[in-house]
């Protein structure tokens, strides 16, 4: 019985504590056209082999001195969290007790000694074919929930310049505001994929100027007390379009867009959170979107110099803004100023 061209270099690790029966299943094998064997006899070794090279199959014997099969199973079921353990359990002990015991720690099959070899051959070429269409799901399952993963980035995207456009023609500040989020972020050692997260979610964190009036959010002047209040309402609005979230991404982009006006000392709103009551994305968003703003033109203001918004972060750090992040901002200023370039109004 020849395997077919994909199992023919599927890598088989044999365990057995009986050199005769490591011997014979690799003359059977290698007759049969596998050609990527490894073979021992100690059940430590074999653990040592799989959790560097993971094989596609291990042919492994239960009753063995030190460490039994059982043991070798219960080592390696954490590497497999996400996958089967690739195994066919070799033993002389048909009863009922052992198949399940073997079953319930992940075998998929069974050989019983002494071997057929034929029966051993189309054993091992099922559970290969099995393992093959398992990958394949499982790369098709990936690739389905990258699509679904960057058309909600797309979405988030999206929206938050429909938001930006309200007020910025270009939209060019909520991708500049983004991506300084991402890079302060991973300054503060939140890692990529944290960061990443950031990046993407922080696009809706002023998604409710939406419902707010132009003759208020265009306004050429200094907005009056009833004005203001009209302004500020745009959190709110913000936290109704994303309400109730289903994903973990819309959850964060609803906790920047409610706590980005939040100050370190308890001045800010809508709730007026203090110091680390402040969810750490929020105060990340409110220095990038802060200092994005004053060197930004806006309806009511000329645009500040670098310098000019880099001192008023310092001024007030500590009282509007965390301390920590205000010092990781000045130091990746270089970074945030190039940015300007990439998405210029």
């Amino acid at each position: 019985m020849t395997p077919d061209r994909i199992s023919r270099t599927a890598r088989i690790l044999v365990v057995d504590d009986e050199p005769a029966n490591v011997t014979l299943l690799r003359a059977v094998l290698t007759s049969a056209g596998y050609t990527a064997l490894r073979c021992c006899t100690d059940p430590r070794e074999a653990v040592r082999l799989h959790q560097e090279d993971r094989f596609d199959l291990i042919l492994l014997d239960i009753r063995m001195p030190g460490m039994d099969g059982f043991m070798v199973m219960e080592t390696l079921a954490p590497l497999h969290k996400d996958d089967f353990l690739p195994v066919i359990v070799l033993t002389a002990h048909d009863d009922r007790e052992t198949r399940r015991r073997a079953l319930s720690l992940g075998a998929r099959d069974f050989v019983t000694k002494p071997f057929s070899m034929d029966e051993v051959l189309l054993r091992v070429r099922n559970q290969l074919e099995v393992r093959a269409l398992h990958q394949s799901l499982e790369e098709r399952v990936r690739a389905r929930t990258q699509d679904l993963m960057l058309a909600q980035h797309e979405v988030l995207r999206r929206l938050g310049r429909a938001g930006e456009y309200r007020d910025n023609e270009t939209g060019a500040h909520v991708m500049r505001m983004a991506h300084s989020c991402r890079l302060l972020a991973l300054a503060a050692g939140l890692g990529q994929t944290h960061a990443e997260n950031i990046f993407q979610a922080s696009q809706m964190h002023d998604i409710g100027k939406i419902g707010v009036p132009d003759s208020v959010l265009l306004k050429p002047g200094r907005l009056s007390g009833d004005e203001w209040e009209i302004m500020k309402r745009h959190v709110a609005i913000s936290g109704e379009i994303l309400a109730e979230p289903t994903s973990e991404l819309l959850k964060l982009a609803r906790v920047i867009a409610l706590t980005h006006h939040e100050r370190y000392d308890g001045s800010g709103y809508p709730e007026g959170l203090v110091g680390d009551a402040i969810p750490i994305e929020g105060r990340i968003a409110t220095i990038c979107d802060i200092f994005d703003a004053l060197t930004s033109v806006r309806p009511y203001k000329a645009a500040w110099s670098a310098p000019d918004a880099m001192a008023f972060l310092r001024e007030h750090a500590g009282d509007m803004l965390d301390p920590t992040l205000v010092a990781l901002f000045e130091q990746i200023l270089p970074q945030v100023l190039a940015l300007r370039e990439l998405f210029s109004d």
